[in-house]
């Protein structure tokens, strides 16, 4: 079974940058759209930006501009490079990827901004 393995979460200070990587446990298969979510305390979790496998993105209005997500084919990796963070960024970030029109999920990595 395909599992999602994210990493690169933690805890940073307002303004500064973190990057995200979600890789598929098996690289000898197809993923199609890849992308993340997050979800803050209290709150249901929001997208926050998609790829295609083609490379096209899409991203939430509160993180546009901000947020740069791109995907390595050959390793089902797709990366979240987030910058200029603000504490209202602090959630769950999970990555998802679609695997024969099936949906899976990360276990999530957290990230904190302080102010």
């Amino acid at each position: 079974q395909v599992q999602l393995v994210e990493s690169g979460g933690g805890l940073v200070q307002a303004g500064g940058s973190l990057t995200l990587s979600c890789a598929a446990s098996r690289s000898n298969f197809r993923v199609d759209a890849m992308g993340w979510y997050r979800q803050a305390p209290g709150k249901q979790r929001e997208l926050v930006s998609i790829i295609s496998r083609s490379g096209i993105t899409n991203y939430a209005d509160s993180v546009n501009t901000r947020f740069t997500i791109s995907r390595d084919n050959t390793k089902n990796t797709v990366y979240l490079q987030m910058n200029s963070l603000k504490p209202e960024d602090t959630a769950v970030y999970y990555c998802y990827g679609v695997v024969s029109s099936i949906t899976r999920w990360g276990q999530g990595t957290q990230v904190t901004v302080s102010s």
